[in-house]
């Protein structure tokens, strides 16, 4: 019992780090909009990543990195 509890204290000390790590009432939009922003996120901070997905999409680096920050905070 001690163990179940302990892993319970342990998921909503992480769910509260992470906001990504989700939750019982985590709509399925939810999650994969968590996906995509962190999906974005390490394109952009990841240089070759970055460089590699601009290099298939045809466009200079500047660009493709401008369009994945928008993308990733439409306000």
């Amino acid at each position: 019992m001690a163990d179940k509890l302990r892993n319970q204290q342990e998921l909503e000390r992480l769910q509260a780090k992470f906001v990504g790590t989700g939750h019982p009432d985590t709509t399925s939009w939810e999650w994969k909009t968590n996906i995509q922003r962190d999906t974005f996120s390490s394109i952009v901070g990841h240089r070759p990543l970055l460089a590699y997905v601009a290099l298939a999409e045809n466009e200079p680096i500047a660009t493709t990195r401008a369009r994945l920050i928008r993308v990733r905070h439409p306000n």
